[in-house]
């Protein structure tokens, strides 16, 4: 399975949030950050959403000590885009401009949101622009 089409259950959300806001960690400190401590079965719990984040290439073990570090290989805002295009694919035909009015309209915007919001959309302007010479010079038009 490729990476971006494997998506993650909020359990294992929990864990890789832990680990990209504290680093990596062992498993025993991973229960300690989620769920505050626990006994056995919340540790088998946490390892077994390892193993499965592990599979889903989310996460990488490092198992060159006796205790298995772990450390997220996917970033937040990897995932959040994935995240976003699995949403605007079920439940806008694949079109993100529904969505992302729905989400700006439902909440509304601070000053600061708009003008990053402002900012954005001329970055992407420029780079299209950009990129339509080339395409024009490229094909002799």
């Amino acid at each position: 399975m490729r990476r971006n089409q494997v998506d993650v259950t909020e359990a294992e959300l929990a864990l890789l949030s832990a680990l990209w806001d504290h680093g990596q960690a062992t498993i025993r400190q991973l229960v300690d950050r989620v769920y505050g401590g626990g006994g056995a079965s919340v540790y088998a719990t946490v390892q077994k959403l390892l193993e499965r984040l592990e599979g889903k290439e989310c996460v990488a073990r490092d198992r060159s000590e006796s205790v298995h570090v772990f450390s997220a290989s996917v970033d937040r805002d990897e995932l959040i885009g994935r995240r976003l295009r699995a949403v605007a694919d079920s439940l806008c035909g694949g079109s993100l401009a529904p969505l992302l009015t729905h989400l700006v309209e439902g909440r509304g915007l601070s000053r600061a949101e708009r003008a990053e919001l402002r900012a954005l959309v001329d970055r992407l302007d420029r780079t299209k622009g950009r990129t339509s010479k080339r395409e024009e010079s490229s094909s002799g038009g």
